[in-house]
């Protein structure tokens, strides 16, 4: 089974025992997180999207690391102006490994929600009452 997971700005698919670098999330290394934002679930021949989200499923990961990326350099020039700016820049990530993919319906039996009465139903305990 596989998922596609919104991490921050970015997207990506994940399945179970993937690792993956992220933007820097501020959870310490080894922490477990859950990833609520699931844009679609993928087993086998079956795929199910959500409108945006798919209700219900998450995506638990560990955080592995956090580092940094390798370094960019930014340079800037206008001609004939003797204007020239070097600069380097380098993004901060973090590592996590996907534990598992928890679909809606799966796990613990959900409560079921008390159904409202209808008017015909109202009538009767009235009238039998």
């Amino acid at each position: 089974m596989s998922a596609i997971v919104r991490l921050g700005t970015t997207q990506a698919k994940v399945s179970e025992g993937d690792r993956i670098k992220v933007e820097k999330i501020d959870a310490p290394a080894g922490e477990t997180i859950e990833i609520k934002e699931v844009l679609a679930l993928i087993t086998g021949e079956e795929t199910e999207f959500g409108a945006p989200t798919v209700e219900g499923a998450t995506v638990e990961a560990k955080v592995i690391r956090h580092g940094r990326g390798k370094k960019i350099t930014v340079f800037k020039m206008k001609r004939r102006k003797r204007y020239r700016l070097k600069r380097g820049h380098r993004q901060d990530f973090t590592e996590i490994e996907i534990d598992r993919i928890i679909r809606p319906g799966a796990g613990e039996p959900r409560a079921e929600e008390p159904r409202a009465e209808t008017q015909e139903e109202r009538k009767e305990a009235s009238n039998g009452a």
